[in-house]
């Protein structure tokens, strides 16, 4: 049998150390991460258990009656270990659902893990969805992602950017300076979406203190001036694109054409997947065409992050 109970501070270590062994976990599940915004969510975050072994964690908030799969990560599904069959994950929907009821929560929204971030396939959840929920497709967002083996040709106009770049002594490289590239990213982001970054400078900072190695900031400069950046999150399948900027003069430019010659050609070239992340808004009923275009430039293609909904 299974059994279902919400996560407390004292389970941090047992979460933290499933979360690095499971099939479909990554760094934005490891409570040092999820907690470093606690303060804007009611964390409800639940654990499964089998015969007092951990078999499963659903990173998670709530807001009234609703559970939502965590409303402060780009995705947030069901994180499984590698002996978590479909049989295990179907009972575990099922449970889930009796005790959620039992705790006054009517309706779950649930965001998947795109398929590209499992170490081994996990999708027993999206069965689960199906089978015992019967849950409805509520938001599918498209995002851009290489397949790193096999890379697609880029646009010649991406060409033209980096010997642009090379022509006029632009330098890129990895930097710790996230202070001279948020101004950039904060610059471009008001006057492009009229929008703040999901991060403050102190947040992102102290991200990067505690996952070194998994938030890595490369930027462009000239002059010493640093004309553009992107913000990547490593995890064991996918290098992502948190962030992606540049100035004016960073855009005439093209640098963002030579940090990416410099990431996917050389630094990362060996890495699965590279995802730039979605190009959609609200909840993916509006493209943004000149966004997607330009990371399809790269030979991105199409990886979708759904969201599901449906009433225990």
């Amino acid at each position: 049998m299974i059994e279902v109970r919400q996560y407390t501070p004292a389970d941090a270590a047992a979460w933290n150390g499933f979360v690095a062994r499971s099939k479909n976990g990554t760094f934005l599940f490891d409570r040092r991460y999820m907690d470093y915004h606690a303060d804007r969510f009611a964390d409800s975050s639940l654990m499964f258990t089998r015969g007092g072994k951990l078999l499963a964690l659903l990173p998670a908030n709530r807001e009234g009656d609703l559970l939502c799969s965590h409303g402060g990560l780009t995705y947030g599904g069901l994180i499984t270990g590698t002996d978590a069959t479909a049989s295990a994950v179907v009972e575990a929907f099922g449970a889930m659902n009796a005790y959620l009821r039992q705790c006054g929560v009517r309706r779950v929204r649930y965001k998947a893990v795109p398929w590209i971030y499992h170490r081994v396939p996990a999708e027993e959840d999206l069965y689960a969805l199906f089978r015992v929920c019967g849950a409805r497709l509520v938001a599918r967002d498209i995002a851009s992602a290489i397949f790193m083996p096999h890379r697609l040709k880029w646009h010649r106009d991406r060409r033209y950017g980096i010997n642009r770049c090379r022509n006029n002594g632009v330098e890129v490289g990895q930097s710790d300076d996230f202070a001279a590239f948020w101004p950039v990213l904060e610059g471009n982001l008001m006057h492009t979406y009229g929008a703040h970054p999901v991060h403050s400078l102190a947040e992102i900072e102290l991200l990067k203190s505690r996952f070194p190695t998994n938030i890595v900031l490369y930027v462009a400069r000239k002059e010493g001036r640093v004309l553009g950046g992107t913000v990547l999150y490593l995890t064991p399948q996918v290098a992502h694109a948190q962030y992606i900027s540049a100035s004016p003069e960073g855009k005439a430019m093209r640098v963002v054409d030579a940090i990416y010659d410099r990431i996917l050609n050389y630094d990362f070239a060996d890495y699965p997947y590279f995802d730039f992340g979605k190009s959609t808004e609200e909840g993916g009923r509006v493209l943004n065409e000149s966004l997607i275009y330009q990371k399809e430039g790269f030979g991105g293609r199409g990886v979708c992050y759904d969201w599901y909904e449906w009433e225990t």
